[in-house]
């Protein structure tokens, strides 16, 4: 069961356009500095109702995409392919942007299960964890200097920025 943080149902911080975003509940980096750190406790948060988020998504034609973020959203991998591949079969407009902790080397080398599956999913990975000392307030949809905006629609992933 997919357990979230919250939900912003209209972001322009989270990713290119207005976006809908998934807090998820749980994450192993605990980052000084960290914005969101209600969402570290992997017990708490609230079950997902998909099919309420579902119908959120169909009813904003202004929403460019969703984003999945946390929380750590790659500890709830499986549950994020299941909602990724609902949103592709019913709103293929809409692309998925995904922030990590890990950065997508880490993720590549990982074994747990549907890890590489959420990366085949995703457009958008926005990777590596926020470091204090590297922190930029004039960056683009990232918190410090060591993260990366990473295209993952190409045969190979293309970092930009």
């Amino acid at each position: 069961m997919l357990m979230l943080s919250g939900i912003e149902p209209e972001s322009i911080v989270d990713g290119a356009g207005i976006r809908y975003v998934i807090f998820v509940q749980g994450c192993p980096h605990h980052c000084p500095g960290c914005h969101n750190p209600k969402t570290h406790p992997f017990q708490g948060g609230a079950p997902a109702d998909i099919p309420a988020i579902l119908a959120e998504l169909k009813e904003n034609p202004m929403l460019k995409g969703v984003t999945f973020s946390g929380g750590e959203p790659f500890c709830q991998a499986e549950e994020l392919v299941e909602l990724a591949k609902q949103i592709r079969r019913e709103l293929p407009r809409l692309d998925i942007t995904v922030y990590s902790g890990y950065t997508l080397e880490q993720l590549q080398a990982m074994q747990q299960p549907g890890v590489q599956e959420l990366l085949e999913q995703a457009d958008w990975l926005i990777d590596g964890m926020f470091l204090q000392e590297r922190r930029d307030l004039t960056l683009r949809f990232r918190g410090s200097r060591n993260q990366r905006i990473i295209d993952l629609r190409g045969q190979q992933p293309i970092i930009v920025e």
